[in-house]
């Protein structure tokens, strides 16, 4: 699956009473699939995952899957401390019909997350995963940041196909992808050189309205196989080729999406691009181009406002400045709290000219 591009980490809308929001929730998503972000990241940190319940967990997935258009990719935040809870919630998610499995590092035995564990632990979910598994690392929020030598390691697993950096570490950015290099992974993408998804295919040609799973995008081609240069196949009507795009890394600090992209790095799950998408999409874009001194400028812009309400204001920063912004944030839940008059001010100021 290929995942190049923005990606915001979606929130979870709450009722003022605590109930999850699920209209303005799918009024978010339908939102973003309008704009040029690359697909939708559901139950992520940004969507106070862990703050649900296990029933929330599922209804916040499927209520997220009907409203994401099907050109957008989908990944779901599927992560338990337990290696049989996180295998269980990427099932339901693959029978939903996501496209890409995110799985949290276990963190709360911090002191037995050593290599084996870590290498054990992601294994054996890859191995038993309906869905393709991406590596995530928040060090902020979990207080365990994984070596780029076990992120080495777990890239030669097929099923592990890349991970979301979110440590702001530009140098191990830069060291995981010159190590995994030579790991040899494609993606089925259009002629343009998009991603194709499963949804994109139901209902098309030659499969009776069927949802395509991803193991027969895999299949097209060959998961690790070799491409052809110019080969095109035809998939549901849908003109497809092969991209090698080897193990993918992915970013999540806003504030040094440029500076990660020369690092390598092919895209980012930014909770910024929550409340500022095209702010964002526009220094992923000006960068793929090689208009490196917009793509700078485009990085500028958004730096103070990007490391202040996310890295410093956190959820409660990011659900206002997405109500600033014209989508719904709305409350958070206890133990978190929402912002001062004073926060909500500086939050105005800051985003006065990221207005998207």
């Amino acid at each position: 699956m290929l995942l190049h591009g923005v990606f915001p980490p979606i929130t979870t809308p709450f009722y003022p009473e605590g109930n999850v929001y699920f209209k303005k929730l799918q009024v978010n998503v339908e939102r973003y699939s309008k704009t040029p972000v690359a697909g939708i990241v559901v139950l992520g940190s940004t969507g106070e995952a862990i703050l649900l319940s296990d029933l929330e967990r599922r209804d916040v997935l499927q209520s997220a899957r009907e409203a994401t258009a099907p050109n957008k990719v989908l990944i779901a935040g599927t992560a338990t401390e337990s290696a049989d809870g996180t295998l269980q919630l990427t099932e339901y998610a693959a029978k939903l019909g996501y496209d890409v499995a995110m799985v949290r590092t276990p963190h709360y035995y911090k002191k037995q997350m050593q290599a084996p564990n870590m290498l054990a632990f992601y294994r054996f979910v890859a191995d038993r995963s309906p869905l393709p598994v991406i590596i995530y690392n928040f060090p902020q929020a979990t207080g365990y940041d994984i070596p780029a030598e076990i992120v080495i390691e777990l890239a030669e697993h097929p099923n592990l196909i890349g991970i979301k950096e979110s440590s702001g570490d530009v140098e191990k950015v830069r060291k995981m992808v010159e190590a995994t290099r030579r790991v040899p992974r494609t993606a089925t993408v259009t002629e343009t050189f998009e991603a194709v998804t499963p949804r994109m295919l139901k209902a098309g040609e030659g499969n009776g309205g069927e949802l395509v799973s991803i193991a027969d995008l895999a299949r097209v081609g060959g998961a690790t196989g070799k491409p052809s240069s110019s080969g095109v196949s035809v998939i549901s009507g849908l003109k497809t080729r092969q991209k090698e795009v080897g193990f993918q890394v992915l970013v999540g600090a806003a504030q040094k999406l440029e500076p990660s992209l020369q690092a390598g790095a092919v895209g980012a799950i930014l909770a910024f691009a929550d409340p500022a998408p095209t702010a964002c999409y526009e220094i992923y874009a000006a960068w793929k181009e090689g208009d490196e001194a917009l793509a700078r400028l485009k990085q500028e812009r958004i730096v103070r406002a990007a490391q202040r309400v996310v890295g410093e204001l956190g959820i409660p920063g990011v659900k206002y400045a997405m109500d600033f912004n014209g989508y719904f944030g709305g409350p958070v839940r206890l133990p978190l709290l929402p912002l001062t008059a004073e926060g909500k001010a500086e939050i105005e100021g800051l985003l006065e000219d990221i207005r998207n």
